[in-house]
């Protein structure tokens, strides 16, 4: 592993120191680079999230693509876990943490907006990010497209009934310009992008694959470039928020945390039980894992209001996941020889 690479978590540690300074002292230009979105989709990360997503894009093979239905063990974890665990246990989480746990720290009769922004952060599993966590566990590109593909189907239909009934409201209107453009941003650019890419590189080649290997491989540096500087916009955006509530947002983090890691090692831990190959295994589980932080965020400010509680809880969703996510990579490269060949 290249040394960039085997230091990660020290780039990180410091895109994040440095994503907060920038939040400090140069307000005016965060506010502006903030500014520059469209149903909660920030066009700048969107830029940033596409470069680290196209190096995988352009290792898809449409002719492997159609195949990806006779592993279909892999598949089944991913929507179990996505739909038939992962909300009902967030839901669970935030019961126990904020009707019970927590309600001596917080203002009374506010536990049922955390526990609201939880649910909206834990029915939305993620789009974009996946692709850089499948990346950098060496995930098979063909499987992770058709799992988020999938995965995003079913969220058309399945994202607001889940929300109405936990949350015990029927009147969601679920944020169509947020969920189209983010799927148009975040799979189809990056992946008609690497369609065009993969076509010019192997056009009248006999080596194909080891000529787009060997071009993947040149630009995969950029996508680790991309993932820092999403990190300090992230944490430039937020800083304010982490700064002046320190508490509130660690009361928010526990319950995250235990669902993210409990979620990963549920999926993982079934992916090895069924003898589903580590390139599959683990985008499987980081899949259910990680959330589309950008539908949550904007159905809890439509739903709850900019400055509620509900939207800061699914802030501070972005704010936890990467960090935890750069964990579980970490975790499943160390834990490759779990998994037959």
């Amino acid at each position: 592993m290249p040394v960039f690479e085997r230091f990660l978590s020290i780039w990180v540690a410091l895109a994040i120191i440095m994503g907060l300074a920038f939040g400090q002292l140069a307000p005016g230009l965060v506010g502006f680079l903030a500014a520059l979105e469209y149903g909660s989709v920030n066009f700048v990360v969107a830029v940033l999230i596409w470069a680290m997503v196209y190096p995988m894009m352009v290792s898809v093979d449409f002719a492997s693509l159609a195949r990806v239905h006779e592993r279909p063990k892999g598949m089944i974890i991913t929507l179990a876990v996505n739909w038939l665990i992962k909300p009902f246990t967030m839901a669970l989480l935030g019961v126990v943490f904020f009707d019970y746990l927590f309600a001596p720290f917080i203002a009374p009769d506010t536990s049922g907006q955390y526990i609201a922004g939880l649910i909206l952060l834990g029915a939305a599993p993620c789009t974009a990010m996946v692709f850089v966590w499948s990346q950098l566990t060496k995930g098979d590109p063909n499987y992770t497209l058709a799992q988020v593909s999938l995965n995003d189907a079913i969220m058309v239909f399945a994202y607001a009934p889940i929300v109405a009934l936990l949350l015990g409201v029927t009147d969601i209107t679920v944020p169509w310009d947020t969920l189209v453009l983010s799927v148009v941003l975040y799979v189809v650019i990056p992946l008609a992008a690497g369609i065009v890419t993969r076509v010019w590189l192997t056009r009248g080649r006999s080596d194909a694959a080891s000529t787009v290997a060997g071009f993947t491989a040149r630009v995969k540096p950029f996508s680790i470039i991309g993932l820092l500087a999403t990190i300090v916009l992230l944490f430039g955006f937020q800083g304010e928020v982490i700064l002046s509530q320190p508490f509130i947002i660690a009361l928010i983090a526990v319950p995250l945390l235990i669902q993210s890691y409990g979620m990963f090692a549920l999926a993982y831990w079934a992916a090895k039980v069924w003898r589903v190959p580590h390139n599959v295994a683990a985008p499987c589980a980081l899949i259910g894992t990680s959330n589309f932080f950008e539908l949550a965020v904007a159905v809890a400010i439509g739903l709850f209001g900019l400055n509620s509680i509900a939207a800061l809880v699914t802030v501070v969703g972005v704010l936890v996941e990467v960090p935890v996510m750069l964990t579980l990579v970490w975790f499943a490269n160390r834990t490759r020889h779990w998994f037959a060949a």
